[in-house]
């Protein structure tokens, strides 16, 4: 488990780096009149936050992170999947999000 949280760390400092970057995007475009949404994410994403702004639902990682922590190997296990799926939904928004706004 010992790797598996060094590469979570690692993906999760790469994550919030971009988070901040596309926030202060979404900050640039809510001043242009763009951009109106309610949330990043649905209620059937997985994630508990409902924000507008991506660094929210980072935090809900870096918890999630934080409690598996805390498990033992065998309980770390069944909790990974759901947070590896975060990890998966917020960086292809991340990507998709950063593509869309680099054409604009």
């Amino acid at each position: 488990m010992q790797a598996i949280h060094a590469q979570l760390q690692e993906t999760i400092q790469t994550l919030y780096r971009k988070a901040i970057d596309a926030d202060e995007a979404l900050d640039r475009l809510q001043q242009a009149q763009q951009g109106k949404f309610k949330t990043i994410f649905t209620k059937d994403s997985g994630f508990r936050t409902e924000s507008k702004r991506f660094s929210p639902y980072v935090q809900e990682i870096v918890s999630d992170w934080e409690d598996l922590k805390t498990l033992d190997d065998d309980n770390a296990k069944v909790a990974l999947p759901e947070l590896v799926k975060k990890l998966e939904q917020i960086l292809t928004t991340l990507h998709q999000f950063q593509a869309t706004v680099g054409k604009a």
